[in-house]
């Protein structure tokens, strides 16, 4: 399991290098793509990121330059700030990633829906794990 976690970290390193983003950037850009209809705020985005508000900003302001996301005004609230994906750069994204997923979906084809759908009961709850192991190491930083 370590070698396939450190292989994927690999994976999306390339990919971003391929981008043109590093992988922080690149990581905050698919929470962005995440959302889809519901533009996360900087807010969100640094808390989903595990990143502070400070970091969002300067990964925003890359993301921004580099013509990934754009920023815009909250219709419920002018005061906040909701983050968008750029159609083209949404396209640049999937592209990249398709190799990687057409090779990950032959994969998932060798299997039944039983067994896929143990596998996603696998990774929901290793998710919820890392995400509470993370919250828990970085109170304690404090």
């Amino acid at each position: 399991m370590d070698h396939f976690v450190g292989l994927s970290h690999l994976a999306h390193q390339e990919i971003a290098r391929r981008l043109g983003l590093n992988p922080a950037d690149l990581t905050c850009f698919t929470y962005v793509l995440e959302a889809g209809t519901d533009p996360l705020t900087a807010g969100d985005l640094a808390e989903r990121a595990q990143v502070t508000s400070g970091a969002v900003t300067g990964i925003l302001n890359r993301l921004e330059r580099a013509g990934f996301v754009a920023r815009q005004a909250d219709p419920e609230d002018r005061r906040r700030v909701r983050i968008v994906a750029e159609p083209a750069a949404r396209t640049r994204v999937y592209a990249a990633y398709e190799p990687l997923n057409a090779r990950l979906a032959a994969l998932y084809a060798g299997y039944s829906p039983a067994e896929l759908a143990l596998l996603g009961d696998f990774f929901r709850q290793a998710d919820a794990l890392v995400h509470g192991y993370l919250e828990r190491a970085r109170s304690r930083a404090d």
